[in-house]
């Protein structure tokens, strides 16, 4: 998979566009912007991920002979077009904002400034890249908030929409938090750490269950989770799990890690009984992991409850974010550049007022409170429009202007959120490991203040436009002809 052409990985209106821009006008100089309107699972923020397979796809972006083949027995395409297509390559610069960043809705996640027919072909892949890694990272980030500290393992594979999901599914719910991963390849390509532990099949294919137990003991001594709930949790299972730990102990056998994990049934009822269970045998350090559909509400709610659980094991719901399954991320032109080197501002509207597109070549800054680095806001604002922190900024609701902050100058700080990834076609920029992004993500989110993180009703982190931004868009907006 990691060898597939992903060239045509595009919607076909992209390339009949691209036609049409080939045989109609010249090739401008445009601006895209990579967005998304509201956050997953009606959460406080997001995660931003994918960035390093949309630099790839980027970096081997061409038309093989077969490629070209094939859209010329499409019969819609000219030759002319056909070999424009065969010398194709990305000839623009992009700007994102890094992996591992808490993102916010209609930011521009990733800025596109290419030659219109490039800038138009790379719309499909990067937004089936971001949206999918972006939602399951958040996903992953939600759930891990609900454990509180115990490691969450993604183990989804099994149920994700495909190989690819499972795999870049994987990496994504990493970077959102996960200590690991069962999905092996996902391991060996991205140098995350893999996790497990057995099936029911394994005690099944025993004599008993104590035996199955004894021989996994025997095997890995030193990662020794069982799983007891096969045929009865609380009269077999964990008393053979007891048995089996006593004997190691007896035997100057130590593990680094053991316990149980429960995959059915009342969780916290049993997690509580079998906790007790453990402490009265002498093994006050077994770890108690669970199992068995799990997102971050159940996880929330047994917590409530008291459960005994302190690693969880968090598939179906993660992998695919089943109750909300797509980002919502768009792509939409801001700005055309004209013969002077200037970039006019471009805006789509829409009687769904969140559907307005917020016009021109923009960056982000990140507003921190100065005292206790949390976050105060983000600010859009064209490119080149300079703050300074020792001055008071006044921020306000740009769908509510009378809704107004001061911050004092000297309170806050300030940082620029979209950096350099490509420039002229070259890639400028080195992706950090998973693990790096994954701590990263780590950091981002102590920025973040608790009320923005909680799973129901969480505080909103408000995104303003700087007045010059905002004044541009209303003239724009005042000035179409209906």
């Amino acid at each position: 998979m990691s060898a597939q052409n992903l060239t045509l990985l595009t919607d076909l209106y992209e390339l009949t566009m691209m036609q049409g821009y080939f045989e109609t006008q010249e090739n401008e100089t445009v601006i895209f912007d990579m967005f998304f309107r509201e956050n997953p699972n009606k959460g406080g923020y997001s995660i931003m991920a994918g960035l390093e397979q949309v630099i790839d796809y980027i970096k081997n972006l061409n038309f093989s002979y077969d490629d070209v083949d094939y859209l010329r027995g499409l019969g819609i395409f000219s030759e002319d077009f056909l070999h424009y297509l065969s010398g194709f390559h990305f000839s623009g610069d992009i700007y994102a904002i890094p992996e591992g960043s808490v993102i916010f809705p209609r930011e521009p996640l990733i800025k596109v400034v290419a030659p219109i027919m490039e800038a138009q072909l790379v719309e499909t892949a990067i937004l089936t890249i971001i949206n999918h890694q972006c939602l399951i990272a958040t996903k992953a980030s939600r759930v891990v908030h609900a454990a509180r500290g115990n490691g969450v393992m993604e183990f989804g594979l099994r149920r994700a929409q495909g190989p690819d999901a499972g795999l870049y599914g994987a990496r994504a719910a990493v970077i959102g938090g996960c200590i690991g991963t069962s999905n092996v390849l996902a391991g060996e390509m991205f140098d995350v750490p893999v996790l497990g532990t057995h099936a029911h099949s394994w005690i099944m294919s025993f004599k008993d269950e104590y035996t199955a137990f004894k021989e996994y003991a025997r095997l890995y001594p030193d990662a020794c989770t069982l799983l007891v709930d096969t045929y009865d949790t609380l009269k077999s299972g964990v008393p053979n799990a007891i048995r089996v730990f006593k004997e190691m102990r007896d035997a100057g056998i130590h593990p680094k890690s053991y316990g149980i994990r429960l995959d059915s049934g009342d969780l916290a009822y049993l997690s509580k009984k079998a906790r007790k269970m453990l402490d009265e045998a002498g093994f006050t350090d077994a770890v108690i992991a669970a199992s068995n559909d799990l997102d971050e509400f159940l996880i929330n709610d047994l917590k409530l409850q008291g459960a005994t659980i302190t690693s969880w094991g968090v598939g179906t719901n993660l992998i695919t974010s089943k109750d909300c399954p797509s980002f919502g991320g768009v792509y939409k032109l801001a700005a055309i550049q004209n013969e002077q080197g200037e970039f006019v501002p471009k805006i789509k509207i829409s009687e769904n007022v969140e559907k307005i597109t917020n016009p021109g070549n923009k960056t982000i800054y990140r507003i921190y409170d100065k005292e206790t680095g949390k976050m105060r806001a983000d600010l859009i604002c064209f490119v080149g429009e300079e703050f300074d922190t020792s001055e008071d900024l006044l921020l306000f609701d740009p769908n509510a202007t009378w809704k107004k902050t001061r911050l004092e100058g000297g309170t806050y700080t300030m940082k620029e959120l979209l950096v350099p990834v490509f420039q002229r076609g070259e890639c400028k920029y080195t992706s950090p490991s998973v693990k790096e992004i994954a701590a990263f993500c780590r950091q981002e989110k102590d920025t973040l203040w608790d009320e923005t993180k909680r799973l129901f009703n969480p505080h909103k982190v408000y995104v303003d436009l700087s007045k010059k931004l905002y004044d541009t868009k209303v003239e724009l907006l005042n000035s179409v002809n209906i």
